[in-house]
């Protein structure tokens, strides 16, 4: 398999697992698969984390995704 195959593959598999985080943290069933909406959501958050308060919202965002991790495997 030649290297950009390889590389295609790894980044395939990077960009699904990212929207199962998407699916499994409820937002696709609440936004009802919205893709306005969710892509939306998502530039707001980037704009969150390059603000000022984009620690905070790390520090607290972070925090509650680790707990989700803990109490749902």
């Amino acid at each position: 398999m030649r290297a950009w195959q390889i590389e295609r593959r790894r980044r395939t598999r990077h960009l699904i697992e990212l929207g199962g985080l998407v699916f499994k943290a409820g937002v696709v069933d609440l936004a009802g698969d919205d893709r306005v909406l969710i892509y939306g959501a998502l530039i707001w958050m980037a704009d969150k984390l390059k603000s000022d308060q984009g620690e905070q919202a790390r520090a607290l965002w972070s925090a509650k995704g680790k707990k989700a991790f803990v109490s749902r495997e």
